[in-house]
């Protein structure tokens, strides 16, 4: 089983989503990385950022931006189940 990938940018720590970051490393259920650079520069320095499974999840505050992270996951968990029952169903 693939464990869902959040990326997080150390230039983008000032907004503190290192707190965000050290939780959900702490969950064996997800992959948290932490890269120098994730190359969303404006994003980076306007608000809160984090890529779930490769897209964009920003939020105005780190607790709205740690509320939408799990939000982000729900969605894609449910669209991947729709997507395997569609297949299964072929």
């Amino acid at each position: 089983m693939f464990k869902p990938m959040i990326e997080f940018c150390a230039s983008n720590m000032h907004h503190g989503t290192d707190r965000i970051m050290n939780r959900l490393e702490q969950d064996e259920s997800f992959e948290v990385i932490e890269y120098g650079c994730l190359g969303n520069c404006g994003e980076c320095y306007l608000k809160p950022f984090a890529l779930v499974e490769g897209t964009i999840v920003a939020a105005d505050s780190v607790d709205e931006l740690d509320e939408l992270i799990l939000v982000a996951l729900k969605q894609q968990e449910s669209d991947k189940e729709a997507l395997d029952r569609l297949i299964d169903d072929l």
